[in-house]
């Protein structure tokens, strides 16, 4: 072979997915895109998207799931966990004993919560006190437009879901510090300049005429009740998130990007449920998928990947065939669905340039996530990144490897780990963001075109043993 004919054989030289994706996708990619922002519109918090997840699941043929019913290959079925986890699942040819094919994907987002007591009044402005939830920087949340969306139980056991701020409702606002008056504030830390407890949504300042002290508190509640119908004390056992005011839309004048909230991660949770949708028939595994919540907090508690709810599924499943859970995990694998860094040249000290994932290059693999010395990694077997590789090849979906940055710079984690623990065969992989958790990311079309084509291999073909 001459030169040229080796360096084809032996090197690889990623190259940009427009270079590579067929001309006749792109029409695909664009309907696919199209349905994801819909998506992210309808679902601003964990329970707006387990409420549309379901609706969307049920259009295409989905049924709850009732322990004990009979279950045959072909069926759809899902699980609604206390409103804020969602998992499906497509019964298999094949008996569970030979495993089962996940994706696992959380659908929480960087946001501020509000705290059990938090209306209150100063200097004739009505604020609501949050407690951010996850890893936000502080600095971003003000000056830009929030809604206030969630539920509040009341303690005759209804709940009020509420929506404020959509359309052309009034919006909510964090105040920052004037130039004229930062000198001090500029002098501080980026993590210093704003504080968490500084992140105080600005509500109302108009006081209720013929009323003494506390006025403008006054005619907030008072607003609320009327509209909502709940008192003061039922911020107590409400579940309130303020949220960016902002709609999914393209970014650049090619239209190539789309800028949203919360693309951390229900862009790997629509790929992971819509591929659900598309598949044809029964798969020869059954194919199962988990949207999870607090991921962003550790992956804890009753909806986090965690839970042992996402057990419990699987073993009810299994019962209903005689087969062991343990049975079932030990062939199971998982492909960890969340998302990864894309390389940013304008922060290109914090990245390592040959491992980093790029836009446009394709869905990232990471066969280890963590920070610094991979703590907290699953860091997936040799073997598990050779099936991806050649499940996505197979399958036309373009991909690429990925780390989060430079060794030293920081990390990140995954519900791998989780799903590793459970003896279950576990790889992550999910769509490279710009500005993660920021709130208003990036990311690229075809890389969230891939994930999906991505996912729709896992549950098309299973690893053989």
């Amino acid at each position: 072979m001459d030169n040229k004919a080796w360096k084809e054989q032996v090197l690889c030289e990623p190259k940009n997915g427009y270079d590579r994706m067929p001309e006749g996708e792109r029409a695909a990619m664009n309907a696919y895109c199209e349905g994801y922002k819909a998506f992210l519109d309808a679902g601003k918090t964990e329970r707006e998207c387990v409420t549309e997840g379901i609706r969307q699941a049920e259009a295409q043929g989905f049924k709850p799931y009732v322990r004990g019913m009979a279950l045959k290959a072909g069926d759809k079925v899902y699980k609604n966990n206390r409103g804020k986890m969602l998992l499906l699942a497509v019964i298999g040819s094949e008996g569970l004993d030979k495993g089962v094919q996940i994706t696992a994907a959380h659908i929480d987002s960087p946001r501020l919560d509000l705290k059990p007591t938090p209306l209150y009044e100063d200097s004739e402005l009505a604020y609501l006190k949050t407690h951010y939830y996850g890893g936000i920087r502080k600095y971003q949340w003000v000056t830009i437009p929030l809604e206030l969306h969630g539920v509040v139980a009341l303690k005759d056991g209804s709940v009020v879901t509420v929506a404020l701020g959509e359309g052309d409702e009034p919006k909510l606002v964090v105040n920052d510090l004037l130039p004229h008056l930062g000198g001090e504030q500029s002098k501080k830390p980026l993590s210093d300049g704003i504080t968490g407890e500084q992140l105080n949504l600005l509500v109302g300042s108009e006081p209720l005429a013929g009323e003494e002290g506390d006025r403008v508190k006054l005619q907030v509640m008072k607003l609320l009740y009327e509209k909502y119908g709940f008192t003061e004390g039922d911020f107590i056992s409400a579940e309130l998130e303020a949220v960016p005011a902002v709609k999914a839309t393209d970014i650049g004048l090619d239209r190539s990007l789309i800028g949203a909230y919360g693309h951390d991660d229900r862009v790997c949770g629509y790929a992971a449920m819509k591929a659900m949708f598309d598949l044809e028939g029964a798969p020869a595994r059954t194919a199962v998928c988990i949207l999870a919540d607090k991921e962003e907090i550790g992956s804890v508690g009753v909806s986090g990947m965690q839970t042992a709810a996402f057990d419990t599924f699987i073993e009810d499943l299994c019962d209903s065939q005689g087969v062991p859970l343990r049975v079932c995990l030990e062939n199971a694998f998982c492909l960890s669905a969340d998302v990864t860094a894309a390389f940013d040249p304008n922060f290109a000290d914090v990245y390592e340039k040959r491992n980093s994932a790029r836009v446009n290059y394709g869905v990232g693999l990471c066969k280890y996530t963590g920070s610094r010395g991979k703590g907290g990694a699953s860091d997936a077997a040799a073997e598990l990144v050779a099936y991806a590789r050649r499940i996505f090849d197979d399958n036309g979906a373009i991909w690429q490897m990925a780390e989060l940055g430079k060794v030293d710079a920081g990390g990140g984690g995954t519900v791998a780990a989780y799903m590793a623990n459970r003896n279950i065969d576990t790889l992550d992989a999910g769509v490279p963001v710009l500005a993660m958790h920021a709130p208003f990311e990036v990311v690229s079309k075809l890389d969230c075109y891939m994930t999906y084509k991505a996912m729709k291999a896992v549950y098309e073909n299973g690893i053989v043993r």
